[in-house]
């Protein structure tokens, strides 16, 4: 399939995303290294920490894996590129799908855990093992919203408040936002969840609505 086109029964109008362990994503039967660009194979390469290494590889094969669902294509047909709109080179920045101007996509991963997500538009998702607690609060109040802060604060145990709120900030910022404004402006889409098999907090911020999908072997649902 070429341009915008989506197979059957895929809603062209609603974005994809899916969280998984590392672990998880290294071990699928459809997903490996080789699958890599040349320059994906260099930055990695970079990465000196093999924990690291491992988070890196797998969020850019689930990434794939999320592109190929999404079109209908297959993994090896689905590479992204990335360009940094700062000094216009390739190789970094914000990824994108080379061909498919109206597809946004992003990636994530943390100590173990890995997310991508691919839609129609603006696309930012983020995720950070449940256990981890962001600050200082003199951090945190630089992008985050003052009545968030106060708010998650005020309850009994702040740490889980905060931490959803630093991921959010993390998907709105992916998806172009700045970080600081409210959820739903310029017709951005939250999705928030906790995945409790996985020990993850992610959010996916959208123009579409989007929905998830359990990472199972290169045909299964």
């Amino acid at each position: 399939m070429t341009g915008g086109d989506v197979p059957p029964g895929r809603d062209a109008r609603t974005a994809l995303a899916a969280v998984a362990t590392t672990g998880e994503v290294l071990a699928h039967p459809g997903l490996h290294e080789g699958l890599l660009e040349p320059w994906e194979r260099r930055r990695l390469a970079a990465v000196r920490v093999p924990s690291r290494r491992d988070d890196v590889l797998a969020s850019r094969l689930l990434l794939r894996l999320c592109v190929a669902r999404y079109t209908g294509g297959s993994p090896e047909e689905s590479a992204p590129a990335q360009l940094c709109a700062g000094c216009g080179r390739p190789g970094h920045g914000r990824p994108y799908l080379p061909g498919r101007p109206g597809v946004g996509v992003s990636l994530s991963h943390a100590d173990g855990l890995v997310a991508a997500a691919v839609g129609p538009g603006a696309v930012g998702i983020d995720v950070e093992p449940a256990t981890r607690r962001p600050g200082p609060l003199s951090v945190l109040s630089r992008v985050l919203p003052e009545a968030d802060i106060r708010a998650a604060t005020a309850e009994p145990d702040p740490g889980p408040a905060l931490l959803r709120l630093w991921v959010r900030a993390e998907a709105l910022l992916k998806a172009g936002e700045d970080g600081l404004r409210e959820a739903g402006e310029d017709g951005l889409r939250l999705l928030e969840w906790t995945d409790p098999h996985r020990s993850a907090v992610a959010t996916v911020a959208s123009t579409a609505p989007a929905t998830t999908f359990t990472l199972g072997p290169p045909d299964g649902p």
